[in-house]
């Protein structure tokens, strides 16, 4: 996903948690259309890979800095909540057989919470922390660097 131009371009944290955010409903709108169960697995396993990287991710780097800067007791709690209600939802399909209705299910249901739980990081959280002191270009690099390490890690 990440091109050389991204990597040698210091990106802001939240313009790089955008990104990922795009980069993943692209990929759940390839699933809706997809058929082949062939296609519906590779798809998933790129959903999985991309939404667990991402957010441990924010949970490692972008939450507590987001926390500790803005003194928040609300968004970023709530957000590692949706986060382990997410991972509960990839186990479900990661690695499994694309077999039918059930599965779709899931996947469709990951969807629409993801995409709920994109739209309060993107309307609330993002413009919260872009408000405090916290140095964006900064943490977009720790971000971009924590990502590469835990992609390499998964192959």
């Amino acid at each position: 996903m990440a091109t050389a131009a991204k990597k040698t371009q210091p990106q802001e944290a939240t313009a790089l948690l955008k990104a990922d955010h795009k980069a993943v409903s692209e990929l759940f709108a390839a699933y809706e259309k997809a058929r082949a169960p062939s296609v519906k697995k590779k798809l998933v396993t790129e959903i999985c890979t991309e939404l667990s990287v991402h957010a441990q991710c924010e949970e490692e780097i972008f939450y507590p800095a987001v926390r500790a800067a803005s003194k928040d007791k609300e968004l970023v709690p709530e957000a590692v909540v949706e986060h382990a209600t997410m991972k509960d939802l990839i186990a479900q399909v990661e690695g499994k057989e694309p077999d039918g209705e059930m599965f779709d299910a899931k996947v469709k249901v990951l969807s629409e919470y993801v995409k709920h739980h994109v739209k309060e990081e993107q309307t609330e959280m993002f413009p919260m922390a872009k408000k405090t002191n916290l140095d964006m270009l900064a943490l977009g690099a720790q971000l971009a660097a924590r990502k590469q390490e835990l992609l390499a890690q998964r192959g």
